[in-house]
C-alpha cells in the first residue's frame, strides 16, 4: 500500500473507530452475562478484519498497534498492554496466513484470529505469572472464541455487504 493522504486518513479513522469500539466494550463488560474472566466480544476486531481485507496486512497491523498503544494510554492500564499486544499480534499473524487458504471464508479467518488472540493472551499470562497454571483455562477460551470469532466475522461480512458499492483503491476486495 502506498502511503498517501487518503490512505493515512483512512487508517487514522479506522484506528479511532477500533479504539472507540474497544472503549465502548470496556464500559459494558460481558462478564456480567458470562462470568468468565478475560472474555470479551472483541468488537474492535471487526475493524481489524475489515482493514485486513480492504487495505492489506501492513495497514491492518498499524491500526492494531495504534489501538493497543492508545487504548492502554487512555485507560491508564499499561499492565494490560502486554496482553493486548501478544493477543492482537498472534491474531493478526494467523488471520494473514488464513486469508490465503483457498475456500476459507471471512468467518473461518475471524474464528482463527479469535483463537490465536486467546493463545496470545494465555502466553502473556504465563509471562506475567511465571508459571503455566493458566494453560488449563485455554480450552474454555478457545471454546468461547468460536462464538466471538464467528460474531466478528458475521458483523464484518455485513459491513462488506453494506459497503459493496464502495471500492477502495488501497487493497483488493476479495472478502469471501
Amino acid at each position: 500500500m502506498r502511503i498517501n493522504t487518503k490512505s493515512l486518513t483512512l487508517c487514522a479513522v479506522l484506528t479511532a473507530l477500533a479504539l472507540g469500539l474497544s472503549t465502548l466494550e470496556n464500559l459494558f463488560p460481558i462478564t456480567l452475562v458470562i462470568p468468565l474472566p478475560g472474555v470479551k466480544l472483541g468488537l474492535a476486531n471487526i475493524v481489524t478484519v475489515f482493514a485486513l481485507y480492504s487495505l492489506g496486512a501492513g495497514p491492518a497491523l498499524g491500526i492494531l498497534l495504534g489501538r493497543c498503544l492508545l487504548g492502554s494510554v487512555f485507560a491508564g492500564n499499561f499492565s494490560a498492554l502486554l496482553f493486548s499486544l501478544l493477543g492482537g499480534f498472534a491474531a493478526m499473524l494467523v488471520m494473514i496466513a488464513l486469508r490465503h487458504v483457498p475456500g476459507l471464508s471471512i468467518f473461518g479467518v475471524s474464528i482463527g484470529g479469535a483463537s490465536a488472540h486467546n493463545v496470545g493472551q494465555i502466553a502473556a499470562a504465563i509471562i506475567t505469572l511465571g508459571n503455566t497454571a493458566v494453560l488449563g483455562y485455554l480450552p474454555i477460551l478457545l471454546g468461547v472464541s468460536l462464538f466471538t470469532g464467528g460474531l466478528t466475522g458475521f458483523v464484518a461480512s455485513l459491513l462488506f455487504r453494506a459497503m459493496s458499492h464502495i471500492h477502495f483503491q488501497t487493497g483488493d476486495t476479495s472478502y469471501g
